[in-house]
C-alpha cells in the first residue's frame, strides 16, 4: 500500500515523530471520518499558502509582517535572537519582554550541515547594522549547537557598538539538586548573586 507508507514516510520527516509514531498516527488518521482526514489536508493547504516568514524579524505570520514588528509599542532598541519561530511564543509567555525578535531560523551545526549562510545572520547584520538596536539579548537554546551559535553571533556582533547579553541560565524553580546535572549547577554558581 504505497499510500500508507508515503503518509508514514512524511510524518516521520516531522521532529521528534520517528517511524513507530509516525504509523500510529497514520492509522489513528485512516480510522477518522473521510471529513476530519479532508479537514485537516485544507488546514494543511491553507497554512502553506497563507503563512511565510516575517522579513523584518522571521517570525511566522500571515500578513506582510508579524503582529510584533507591526506593533509601534514594542521597543525597536532592543533584539531577542532565538533560534526558532515556537521560541518567540516561550518569551512572550513571560510577558515582560517588550522588545523585538530576530528568528535565526536554526542553529550551527556543521554535522548537520548548517552553516551561518542557512541561517538568518544577514538579516542580523542588517539589523543592527540599521541604527536602532542597542542591546541584543542570545536566547539560543543550552545545547551545544546553541551555545556555538550565541558565541558566533556575539563573535559577529563585536565592534557593532551593541551589547550583547544571554539569557541566565541555571536552577529551575521548583527544582532539586539531586536532579540536576552538572552543567546546569555549574551555571548557576558562576551567576550566583548576593541575598539582599
Amino acid at each position: 500500500m504505497a499510500a500508507i507508507e508515503d503518509l508514514v514516510g512524511e510524518l516521520s520527516k516531522l521532529p521528534g515523530i520517528g517511524r513507530k509514531t509516525a504509523q500510529r498516527l497514520t492509522y489513528h488518521l485512516l480510522q477518522q471520518p473521510r471529513e476530519r482526514m479532508n479537514r485537516l489536508a485544507r488546514v494543511l493547504d491553507t497554512v502553506a499558502e497563507r503563512v511565510a516568514s516575517c522579513p523584518e524579524c522571521g517570525n511566522f505570520c500571515e500578513g506582510e509582517r508579524c503582529a510584533i514588528c507591526s506593533d509601534s509599542r514594542r521597543d525597536g532598541s532592543v533584539l531577542c535572537v532565538v533560534e526558532e519561530a515556537s521560541a518567540v511564543g516561550q518569551v512572550e509567555r513571560s510577558t515582560t519582554y517588550k522588545g523585538r525578535y530576530l528568528v535565526l531560523g536554526g542553529r550551527l551545526s556543521p554535522l548537520e550541515g548548517v552553516g551561518p549562510e542557512q541561517l538568518r545572520i544577514g538579516l542580523l547584520r542588517h539589523r543592527v547594522g540599521a541604527g536602532e538596536v542597542r542591546e541584543v539579548i542570545l536566547a539560543t537554546n543550552p545545547s551545544l549547537e546553541g551555545e556555538a551559535t550565541a558565541t558566533f553571533v556575539h563573535q559577529l556582533l563585536a565592534g557593532m557598538g551593541v551589547r550583547v547579553s544571554r539569557l541566565a541560565r541555571g536552577l529551575p524553580v521548583g527544582g532539586d539538586l539531586e536532579y540536576i546535572d552538572g552543567v546546569t549547577l555549574s551555571h548557576a554558581l558562576e551567576a550566583r548573586q548576593e541575598v539582599p
